[in-house]
């Protein structure tokens, strides 16, 4: 399984997508990130690192990882929780960066909970709904999520379980038809099958994960290694637009 953790800050970030964008792409991203950066503060992850450093994960997964070279897409995965966890609007998001990346935004943006509803409900609804998401806003999702899952190991084990289950019920599916995330999704899932509910007839200690990929964490309780890396060779093409 490869890892996206070792974009920590904008210069670092910065010298890493000049080896794969052209300096005005670079730019527009930069411009991003500054931006989510005044309007995330001093917030900090679960774990209590920085944000920015998982905006700059996702931002790493797309353009390291799946290869993803539109600036549109790179800026929305900066940008992708400044609606929802900041006080910036959607109006905002679409004066500074355009339409296009407002509406990737405002797709990946868990809206309030309406009258009647608990916050769980209105995720549980928004996560259903991201399956009639355009393509464009699917791999800005599959490119957060798969920030957070990377490091799941840093949460309380019960947070790693029901995270796992929500991923696999949810994310995982918006995988099949994008080859590269459904090869890192394939491969993080294997790697975490010992969260997974143990199926009927199943003891709790039991190995492996019910559809895990052969070979991979199956009944010898193999994992398939993690990997730090930023090589793209024998792994599927990415994305251009």
């Amino acid at each position: 399984m490869e890892l996206f953790t070792s974009w920590h800050s904008w210069p670092q970030a910065e010298a890493g997508l000049r080896e794969l964008l052209p300096p005005q792409a670079v730019a527009a991203v930069g411009r991003a990130v500054a931006f989510a950066a005044r309007q995330h503060g001093d917030q900090r992850r679960p774990t209590g690192a920085p944000y920015a450093e998982h905006l700059l994960e996702a931002l790493q997964v797309l353009a390291r990882g799946a290869g993803v070279t539109d600036p549109d897409l790179l800026c929305a995965a900066v940008l992708h929780d400044v609606v929802e966890d900041t006080a910036c609007a959607v109006a905002q998001v679409e004066a500074g960066f355009g339409a296009r990346v407002a509406e990737l935004v405002a797709w990946v943006t868990i809206p309030p909970p309406a009258a009647g509803q608990d916050k769980a409900a209105a995720k549980e609804a928004y996560l259903r709904g991201l399956r009639r998401a355009p393509r464009d806003a699917i791999l800005v999702k599959l490119a957060d999520r798969a920030s957070n899952v990377q490091t799941l190991r840093n949460l309380a084990p019960a947070r790693q379980r029901a995270y796992y289950a929500q991923t696999i019920e949810y994310i995982v599916p918006l995988a099949d038809t994008e080859p590269w995330f459904r090869y890192w999704y394939a491969s993080w899932r294997a790697e975490f099958a010992d969260l997974a509910a143990p199926g009927p007839g199943r003891s709790g200690g039991s190995s492996g994960s019910p559809g895990a990929p052969a070979g991979s964490a199956g009944a010898a309780g193999a994992r398939w290694p993690i990997r730090d890396t930023s090589s793209q060779a024998n792994r599927p093409t990415g994305y251009t637009k």
